[in-house]
């Protein structure tokens, strides 16, 4: 029994330190924190602006369709860039097209985004904040043709 004790009295610390190591004590701090957008068949998001808070170790971005059109002719996405790559993305979507959601498939530029969604249709996606600075700027917008002049908004960090 007193051999028992001993084991574990180094067992427990060799454990405990693995799992600090790990990252499992990260896991009892994380914090997702989640936004609710919905675009519309008017070319609008129903939000301009996301601020996320220095809390946060995860972002969720859920897009709801609002409207009835489809995708072919009015769909909708979530793409987040830096403002200062915003223009550039925008225009390698037209040319991604359609099959890669308007969006750059590959993009270092593009730090999240969604699939295309049409009428009554939902998506999602998630980020780590790892991914931002504090304070810096950043756009998301409609990637589909034309969308992104006027569904656009600014998302904060920190």
């Amino acid at each position: 029994m007193a051999g028992d004790v001993m084991i574990h009295s180094k067992i427990v610390p060799m454990l405990l330190t693995f799992a600090a190591l790990a990252g499992f004590s990260s896991i009892a701090s994380a914090k997702t924190c989640s936004f609710e957008l919905q675009g519309t068949d008017q070319m609008k998001y129903d939000k301009d602006a996301i601020a996320v808070g220095a809390d946060c170790t995860e972002v969720e971005i859920k897009l709801k369709h609002a409207g009835t059109l489809p995708k072919t002719s009015m769909g909708h996405n979530w793409v987040l860039t830096e403002g200062a790559d915003f223009q550039a993305v925008t225009t390698a979507g037209v040319t991604a097209g359609p099959d890669q959601n308007y969006t750059p498939k590959g993009d270092k530029r593009v730090i999240a985004s969604t699939k295309l969604v049409g009428g009554g249709e939902s998506t999602s996606v998630k980020f780590p904040t790892a991914k931002l600075k504090k304070g810096g700027d950043y756009i998301f917008f409609c990637s589909f043709p034309g969308h992104w002049a006027v569904m656009k908004g600014k998302l904060t960090y920190g």
